[in-house]
């Protein structure tokens, strides 16, 4: 009564394609279709591997290859990031102890840390009991947590953060500057 609405088909595509992403999302971790890539850091000075930083990837069944920057959002946006961050860190542990088992060098991996995971009151917990059951020092792995996801909720932050450090692991800021600092 007294209003009016204009159909857009255009934006109605984008809504169902988001959708069907975060739909198939729901199910990529149970269908074993997320992995992790190893991008390496070098020391510009030495030129030697310093570590690497982890990279969540998915190899969807039926549409291929589908790009971070398009799952990562989706995923934030719904919550579905804490449990592929929980999985993001068991499995960089388990490759850290089979690298090892190998007689390579363990080197640090870091992992991207959000502001949904960053607020989850699970995340210490995953870490700990992830390197425990590997058998791994705290060291081996490094949290990155932007300064937007900082700021976000900065005193349940500083306590997560907190508690991750008392453990062991290590924590860098990352894209520093191009958030609340700037």
């Amino acid at each position: 009564k007294a209003r009016y609405a204009l159909f857009d088909a255009q934006l109605h595509t984008e809504v169902a394609q988001r959708l069907m992403v975060e739909s198939d999302l729901r199910q990529a971790l149970a269908r074993g279709e997320l992995s992790i890539a190893y991008q390496p850091l070098f020391n510009i000075a030495t030129g030697r591997l310093r570590g690497f930083e982890a990279l969540a990837r998915w190899q969807h069944a039926e549409r291929g290859n589908i790009e971070p920057g398009t799952f990562i959002q989706i995923a934030e946006e719904s919550g579905l990031i804490v449990p592929i961050t929980q999985w993001v860190i068991k499995e960089v542990c388990r490759q850290l102890a089979a690298w090892h088992a190998q007689g390579r060098r363990v080197v640090p991996v870091s992992i991207n840390l959000d502001a949904s995971s960053l607020q989850s009151v699970n995340l210490v917990k995953a870490a700990a009991a992830a390197l425990a059951e590997n058998g791994l020092h705290a060291s081996a792995i490094e949290f990155e947590v932007t300064e937007s996801s900082l700021m976000r909720n900065l005193d349940q932050a500083s306590g997560t953060l907190e508690a991750l450090r008392n453990i062991g692991v290590k924590l860098s800021i990352d894209d520093f500057g191009t958030g609340y600092s700037s």
